[in-house]
């Protein structure tokens, strides 16, 4: 029976790992979808997010069957508090996040994720009190050495990267915390914030300022799928920080902020400075 247990784990950490890749390369990939959608205020993006992830969220929970989770996770005191702590935290992120790229500040955004992982590691060693080998305190102080040097070179605070970088690292640990399944969790701590963004979309509408419908199709058409954008590397990343240590969340972070950081200098042309280099 160990040994099975022990397979067990093992096959759960290597696809935690490869859903903790495939959710970090998306996020560093988004930026590309939401300069979609820069006509947008991103309240409005933000709100349409929460409204699209739980309809895509709920058509995939009554196809696997697992409301009784979802109903479990809701009435366990712990884990609600938990869900609702991190869905504060991620939106904020998001909103942080879309309202940062579409003023063209992709650069400042990729510093915010460059610092998360710093975040993640300490965040895990003290609070988690996950240990840390040689090779993983050598790297980073190098990756603190680089970020201080970004962040006091940058020519103002870094205020977005600050903000990026604490709610996500906040999101991380709540999340991780709330031991709840990757959909369950997600759906719950989405639910929670979906009554806001449901009133402020009213109150938009009755001001005739809602960016969606038939006058807007094709905004409304990229509207819509913010739900699968949202949902699916979050789920992936549900999973992951459910079986592997935070510090393992903390270095496979940095794939996220390296290809918008690309991104932002040879798709973008955002300012390349020699504090950057």
């Amino acid at each position: 029976m160990a040994r099975s247990g022990g397979t067990t784990n093992h096959s759960h950490h290597g696809s935690a790992f490869v859903a903790g890749v495939a959710a970090f390369a998306t996020w560093g990939l988004v930026p590309i979808y939401w300069k979609l959608l820069t006509s947008v205020p991103a309240p409005e993006i933000l709100a349409h997010r929460f409204v699209w992830t739980i309809v895509f969220l709920g058509l995939l929970l009554s196809w696997q069957q697992r409301w009784r989770e979802v109903i479990g996770n809701a009435r366990s005191r712990r884990s609600a508090l938990f869900c609702l702590g991190s869905g504060v935290m991620v939106g904020l992120n998001w909103l942080l996040f879309i309202w940062a790229v579409n003023i063209g500040h992709v650069l400042e955004t990729s510093l915010g994720y460059f610092m998360t992982p710093l975040v993640n590691v300490l965040l895990g060693a003290i609070i988690l009190r996950e240990r840390l080998s040689a090779w993983q305190i050598a790297s980073i102080l190098i990756a603190s050495v680089a970020v201080c040097i970004l962040a006091f070179g940058y020519g103002h605070f870094p205020w977005i990267a600050l903000g990026l970088c604490t709610s996500f690292g906040l999101y991380g640990l709540l999340r991780k915390q709330s031991g709840t399944a990757a959909i369950p969790g997600l759906f719950l701590e989405t639910m929670f914030l979906l009554p806001l963004a449901l009133i402020y979309l009213v109150l938009l509408a009755g001001r005739g300022a809602l960016t969606f419908g038939p006058s807007h199709l094709s905004v409304s058409a990229i509207l819509m799928t913010t739900g699968i954008v949202t949902a699916v590397p979050l789920v992936w990343f549900g999973y992951a920080a459910r079986h592997l240590r935070l510090v393992t969340i903390g270095f496979l972070q940095y794939l996220s902020p390296s290809i918008s950081f690309i991104l932002g200098l040879f798709v973008y042309h955002e300012t390349f400075t020699r504090q950057h280099f």
